[in-house]
């Protein structure tokens, strides 16, 4: 696995360098303000994600190795199958984080898109991509295991 500053412990906010935000009690949802602090969260999520690709592609460069017994070859393909399929997983996720930050120029962004009602500062903070309240969102993963079993 690729050495280096490891930052998947840190939250988001601490990632970002970010304190949880504190709207000002007549401050309108999803203003100019809040926009700001959710464009810097999921600019500096997205960074992180980026060098995790970069480390990943030097490590399995600089780890290559046509090793003569085949344990250890399948061992090492083994490790950078893993790594490949996490960053495919991190990939998806870019993509996601930017249709968010697209969201977030279309002034689109904080609404649930099923029903329309505020998704919450708070919630946002925890997953910023995501696009449905809580409470559609739970009724979507309902559905998901009442159509699977």
């Amino acid at each position: 696995m690729p050495t280096g500053k490891e930052t998947k412990s840190l939250g988001l906010l601490a990632l970002a360098g970010l304190q949880p935000y504190e709207p000002k009690a007549d401050e309108e949802y999803m203003g100019d303000a809040q926009l700001e602090h959710f464009r810097l969260l999921l600019k500096a999520w997205r960074n992180q994600l980026r060098e995790e690709v970069d480390r990943t592609v030097t490590h399995m460069k600089d780890e290559a190795a046509n090793f003569p017994d085949p344990v250890d070859r399948a061992a090492q393909e083994e490790e950078f199958s893993l790594e490949l399929r996490t960053r495919d997983r991190e990939r998806k996720l870019i993509k996601k984080i930017e249709k968010t930050l697209k969201r977030i120029e279309a002034d689109d962004f904080g609404f649930c898109d099923s029903c329309g009602i505020e998704i919450g500062i708070r919630r946002l903070e925890a997953r910023p991509t995501a696009d449905l309240c809580i409470d559609c969102k739970t009724m979507a993963e309902i559905k998901e295991k009442q159509l699977q079993g």
